[in-house]
C-alpha cells in the first residue's frame, strides 16, 4: 500500500496535471504504528497545497465518518473537491444508483452542496475520463469570477426576497457585497453589526451564490464586514 506521496505528472487531452497519490487515512483509533502516523502527516499535507483533491470511497462503504471527516477537511483548507467512487465493476448496476450516491452526498457534506460525484473503476479503467473532466470543472469553478454588475443585481434580489431579520428590535442593514478573490470564491460583505447577522442567513446568502453562479461544490467564503460609521467619535 502506498506510504509516501507519489507524484505523477499526467497529459490528459493536452492539459498537463501533477497527480499525487496518498496514503490512505484510516480512522484516528487504528492508526497506531509511527510510519503510517507520517504517512497521514504526508497525505494531510498534500491536501493543503492541492488545487483539487479527489475524496476516493469505496462503493461498498461509502460516506463513512471519516470520509466526511476528510471532506470536511478538504473544505476547511478551501480546496475544490471531487468525489469518486470506486470498485464500480463489483456494484450490481441497478436504475438509479449513481443518483442515490449524489442524494447521499448531499446530505452528508452540506457544506458543499452539489458535490461532483464520480464512479469509476480503478479494475477495468470505467469513469476514469468523467473523473478528470469532473477534476477540470471543479477547478474552473474554484477560479470563478463573479462580475460586480451580476453580484449587484444577485444581491438586490436575494435581500429583497428574504430580507436580514431584525436583532433586538434592529433591523440589519446589508450595504453591499464584492467578491475578493477566487480559489476558492470569497466575498466580503459589508453590513451594519456583523457579529448580530444569524449564521442561518449566511448560510442562505452561500447558498443562493452557489445557485445563481453555478458553483457547485466548491467551498466559498462569506466574510462580513462593518461599514465605517462617519459620525463616530463626533459629537
Amino acid at each position: 500500500t502506498t506510504r509516501d506521496a507519489i507524484a505523477v505528472d499526467l497529459d490528459w487531452r493536452g492539459q498537463k496535471f501533477r497527480i499525487h497519490d496518498t496514503a490512505g487515512l484510516r480512522r484516528r483509533g487504528r492508526v497506531d504504528e509511527k510510519l503510517e502516523k507520517l504517512s497521514v502527516a504526508d497525505a494531510l499535507n498534500a491536501v493543503r497545497f492541492a488545487e483539487v483533491v479527489v475524496v476516493l470511497l469505496d462503493v461498498e462503504n461509502a460516506f463513512e465518518e471519516q470520509d466526511q471527516r476528510i471532506a470536511d477537511l478538504v473544505e476547511q483548507e478551501g480546496r475544490a473537491i471531487v468525489i469518486a467512487v470506486n470498485k464500480w465493476d463489483l456494484k450490481e448496476q441497478t436504475a438509479g444508483e449513481i443518483g442515490r450516491l449524489r442524494e447521499q452526498a448531499g446530505e452528508k457534506l452540506t457544506q458543499m452542496m452539489g458535490v461532483p460525484l464520480v464512479a469509476v473503476s480503478a479494475m477495468t479503467g470505467e469513469g476514469l475520463d468523467r473523473l478528470m473532466q469532473a477534476i477540470v470543472d471543479a477547478h474552473a469553478v474554484w477560479n470563478k469570477r463573479v462580475s460586480t454588475s451580476a453580484l449587484n443585481r444577485w444581491f438586490e434580489a436575494a435581500t429583497s426576497a428574504h430580507p436580514p431579520p431584525a436583532v433586538s428590535g434592529r433591523r440589519l442593514r446589508l450595504n453591499y457585497i464584492t467578491q475578493a478573490k477566487t480559489r476558492p470564491p470569497s466575498f466580503v460583505l459589508f453590513c451594519t453589526r456583523a457579529d448580530a447577522l444569524p449564521d442561518a442567513y449566511k448560510r442562505y446568502l452561500v447558498n443562493s451564490l452557489r445557485e445563481t453562479f453555478e458553483m457547485p461544490g466548491t467551498p466559498i467564503r462569506l466574510t462580513l464586514r462593518e461599514k465605517a460609521n462617519p459620525f463616530k467619535g463626533k459629537a
